[in-house]
């Protein structure tokens, strides 16, 4: 079982960076920086640039990065977490600290739907969100950012509702129609109601997923207008593809693109983004815990196949995990730039992979090997017991 850490601040803490053979910074304007250092005070990014032209001096601690590649730590925007650790979905201990091995360093709940009679009355769906929102908020699985309290949306609830969640501390709604609201005009009224009050949006979109969940088309979710259209891929079933194409076109919401979802149809949502020149509005998740358990390497592996099999390059595609879902979701970190916090994965080219480099094998379909994880500057994890091995990988020199 993973060890839960309670989030603390890493003050008068130096870290220096060295040694960077590539450095993605999640920005699609410029996904490649040219820089081989970084210094970061109290786990937040000070300067970035060449060694020889910043101040390392009175470093608390030096990473040699022996060459690898450093990205922006990477988000799941679509996970189901319930408490801690634990899974019931799959029965399953240790799943965030796994995911961590696989570069995960922030998870957004699409709602805690898989707790064991989950309350549907609106005292009890309210009361579970600020329990996962203050459980989450205070203790950190391995360290991973978990931005959890997500509510389902019920029948009933009325404005005070959503302004009484955001004044608890509520930033999220869980998916718009796993709940008994799944017409359009409903959900767009409580989504207006939740975004007037600061809380973010997310619809379900394709077939059913879990019992008392129904299809949501493209009618309902362009009628709801979500901040978030999730699993545009299906969550597991995807909608036809001429209405995959009418969500792309006709809605300036984000493209959400799963793992747990319909491959083929990811690909034609990529495609579709691609062709409308809305590349800046795709970000990825896992859909997980799922019937189909949990991924640890979800993310690096939609990463592999949207640039080996929707011919990107693979720096566009990280920015996808990164920078994209920063930007969509109003988070502070998923960018690698000065005053966003120091959340790093280490990555190279797996060992005897046909790319000679993290970014050719990745657009081969390799997943890459990861060396090392940080939030906060803080490492984490070092070589990941879940990536195939790291053909460089950084050592702590201090």
């Amino acid at each position: 079982m993973a060890i839960e850490e309670t989030a603390k601040p890493n003050r008068g803490k130096k870290l220096v960076i060295r040694n960077i053979g590539l450095l993605l910074s999640g920005d699609l304007e410029q996904p490649i920086l040219d820089a081989d250092a970084i210094v970061a005070i109290d786990g937040v990014i000070h300067a970035i640039g060449k060694e020889k032209l910043l101040d390392a001096e009175g470093a608390s601690s030096v990473i040699d990065a022996n060459g690898s590649a450093l990205v922006p730590g990477l988000i799941d925007s679509h996970v189901h977490p319930v408490a801690g650790d634990w899974t019931p979905r799959q029965n399953q201990l240790g799943w965030i600290d796994s995911c961590l091995h696989g570069g995960v360093t922030t998870m957004i709940s699409a709602g805690e739907v898989h707790l064991p009679g989950r309350p549907k009355d609106i005292v009890g769906v309210k009361a579970l969100a600020i329990t996962a929102q203050r459980s989450f908020a205070a203790l950190r699985p391995s360290g991973v950012k978990v931005l959890a309290g997500a509510p389902v949306i019920e029948q009933g609830m009325v404005e005070e509702d959503f302004k009484s969640l955001a004044e608890a501390g509520v930033k999220l709604l869980g998916e718009v129609g796993l709940g008994s609201v799944k017409d359009g005009p409903t959900a767009r009224q409580m989504v207006a109601w939740a975004r007037k009050h600061g809380i973010q949006s997310t619809i379900h979109t394709g077939g059913p997923s879990i019992p008392g969940s129904s299809l949501i088309d493209k009618d309902v979710v362009l009628a709801a207008d979500a901040d978030v259209i999730g699993h545009i891929n299906g969550g597991h079933t995807a909608l036809p593809d001429v209405q995959i194409r009418a969500l792309c076109e006709h809605s300036q919401r984000a493209i959400e693109i799963v793992h747990n979802g319909n491959e083929r149809a990811a690909l034609f949502a990529l495609r579709a983004a691609k062709e409308l020149n809305h590349l800046d509005r795709v970000i990825l998740g896992t859909d997980a815990p799922a019937g189909s358990g949990v991924q640890p390497l979800g993310i690096i592996r939609v990463i592999a196949a949207l640039s080996s099999l929707g011919e990107l390059p693979a720096e566009v595609v990280f920015c996808f995990a990164t920078g994209n879902t920063a930007r969509m979701r109003n988070l502070e970190g998923g960018l690698i730039a000065v005053g966003r916090p120091a959340d790093f994965v280490f990555m190279d080219a797996p060992q005897h992979s046909a790319g000679k480099t993290l970014l050719e094998s990745v657009r081969l379909g390799d997943l890459p090997g990861i060396g090392m994880t940080m939030i906060d500057g803080v490492v984490r994890s070092e070589r990941s017991r879940n990536t195939p091995p790291a053909t460089r990988v950084p050592k702590i020199a201090q």
